[in-house]
């Protein structure tokens, strides 16, 4: 089975929270319908080593300068304060060319502010911190704003940063991650904390499993 990217792009003062359910829904095999078939990929400006808002220290495996979106399947944009500086414009620029190759683009609190900022949700449906927050930016898609902790219109995901489960849900769906069961039970269980969600999931995962084999 061939193994897809998921391209993570960090940037130093990234929040480190809005990506904490993302990554590890993809890495760990155990909820997966098909483990192994998506990874991971991080990479920077430059491929240079960054610091994280919450102070990790993260060393990427390549550079934005040398992705390619058609040997990925999705671009995910975490959020930080660069945004909102007028940072991270390589990151627009590769966003739109995933856009442009129909790879999915997924971005939370302040990147929906860069992709606002770069015209790339002037046409579609979409989320952010508040409707005020985009609106500084003077892109021009303010009447297709929805209050929602998240949203998926076409290859755009967006999400405000204090909803990184919807965000990781959002795009586990997108990605064909889970299975439907699996979806649901994840979700209420990191949503909500309640263990009748926990039970949920072992049973999804026990239904889910191949016959014979090990999960």
């Amino acid at each position: 089975m061939e193994t897809r990217e998921v391209i993570l792009f960090v940037f130093d003062g990234l929040s480190d929270w809005e990506i904490g359910y993302v990554t590890p829904g993809i890495q760990v095999p155990d909820f997966q319908k098909r483990p192994g078939a998506w990874r991971v990929r991080v990479v920077s400006a430059g491929g240079r080593p960054v610091t994280t808002m919450g102070g990790l220290r993260v060393l990427p495996e390549g550079s934005l300068e040398e992705t390619d979106p058609a040997e990925a399947g999705m671009l995910v944009l975490p959020g930080g304060m660069a945004w909102e500086r007028g940072g991270n414009g390589e990151a627009l620029d590769l966003a739109a060319r995933f856009l442009e190759a129909g790879v999915p683009v997924a971005g939370i609190c302040g990147a929906t502010y860069g992709l606002a900022r770069a015209g790339l949700l002037d046409r579609r449906r979409h989320t952010s911190n508040a409707r005020e927050y985009l609106a500084a930016t003077g892109y021009r898609g303010g009447d297709l704003y929805e209050e929602a902790p998240a949203v998926t219109d076409g290859d755009v995901i967006t999400a405000p940063g204090v909803s990184p489960v919807d965000f990781a849900l959002h795009i586990f769906r997108r990605l064909d991650l889970f299975t439907p069961p699996v979806a649901e039970a994840w979700f209420g269980l990191f949503k909500t904390g309640r263990p009748e969600f926990f039970a949920a999931l072992g049973s999804a995962l026990e239904k889910g499993a191949p016959s014979g084999a090990e999960r």
